[in-house]
């Protein structure tokens, strides 16, 4: 698989520093992470509309997730949690923080947040063993939803986790549960609800409003930390969960020539993401120092704001 990195913008337009990350070939190594059919109640992976003990939960997240997610709600959002200042910790604390936390818009798993880090970034591991910064993206890609948690602002669910997608434009079908949008105070609102809405064609995604969420709060973490993981890194932090993107192809309108390239690396990533959930747990204790050497690696302050 090859492997590609571009330079991209921060959220709000600024250059962002290129750090160069590895770009060999390489074929996958020896015993490495093998996609599985199913997820682990045995059903097929992101499949939102079959029955199953998690559908329901799920679905009526997405109804106040669509039904709430407005433009004048993601700028208040990010004008409030750009600020860090809600705590100073380290980056291992905030992954004990998440042992407790399940994502309620997940219908593939229901154990704590802190599995779904270390199998997301085991299963890199496997695969990619010399890439030790893609390991760390994946350990705290989903560090945000510590915006869950009392000490963060306790945000309900549908304003933390889930599937995001541009506001200020209009709303693409390909979003699952599409039908809540219509809910959605920018849905009959003419200056959003076109296809371009307020954005120029091929703006760039890092001029383009994103639904809040845990995606955007680690990506503006680890960029005003000053994180020397390499641009690559902080683009799947961003876009992880930009599925009707990266999986439907919708809003390429929107992307530039950076994010065409960019978006390679979500393409990577996102293998690992979804297909390694499980309920077979990693044993922390075991792999916590070889995360605790990365993080030191990266960051540069052992503390860092939030």
């Amino acid at each position: 698989m090859t492997m590609f990195l571009e330079q991209t913008d921060d959220y709000f337009g600024n250059d962002v520093e290129e750090k160069m990350a590895p770009t060999n070939k390489k074929e996958l190594a020896d015993g490495g992470f093998v996609v599985p059919h199913f997820n682990s109640f045995g059903l097929r992976f992101r499949d939102y509309d079959v029955e199953s003990m998690r559908q329901e939960g799920v679905e009526n997240f997405y109804r106040k997730n669509h039904t709430y997610q407005c433009y004048d709600f993601v700028k208040k959002m990010r004008e409030e949690y750009g600020k860090m200042n809600k705590a100073e910790m380290d980056i291992w604390k905030c992954c004990e923080l998440l042992d407790g936390v399940v994502d309620e818009s997940d219908p593939d798993l229901d154990i704590p947040q802190i599995q779904h880090l270390l199998q997301t970034a085991e299963a890199i591991r496997k695969d990619y063993p010399n890439e030790d910064w893609l390991h760390l993206t994946g350990l705290i890609h989903d560090l945000g939803k510590v915006l869950l948690l009392p000490g963060f602002g306790e945000l309900p669910q549908w304003a933390v986790v889930g599937d995001i997608f541009p506001v200020g434009c209009r709303f693409d079908e390909s979003n699952v549960h599409y039908k809540y949008f219509k809910e959605n105070p920018d849905y009959n609102n003419p200056a959003f609800n076109t296809k371009y809405g307020i954005y120029p064609e091929k703006c760039g995604l890092n001029n383009v409003m994103m639904s809040w969420g845990h995606d955007d709060y680690m990506y503006l973490v680890a960029k005003e930390n000053k994180s020397t993981l390499p641009s690559a890194a902080l683009f799947i932090i961003r876009y992880h969960s930009f599925y009707a993107l990266h999986k439907e192809g919708a809003y390429k309108h929107l992307m530039n020539d950076e994010d065409v390239e960019n978006l390679k690396w979500v393409h990577i990533f996102n293998k690992y993401d979804l297909y390694s959930k499980s309920n077979v747990e990693i044993d922390v204790e075991k792999v916590k120092p070889y995360y605790v050497s990365l993080i030191e690696k990266y960051f540069p302050s052992e503390k860092l704001r939030w």
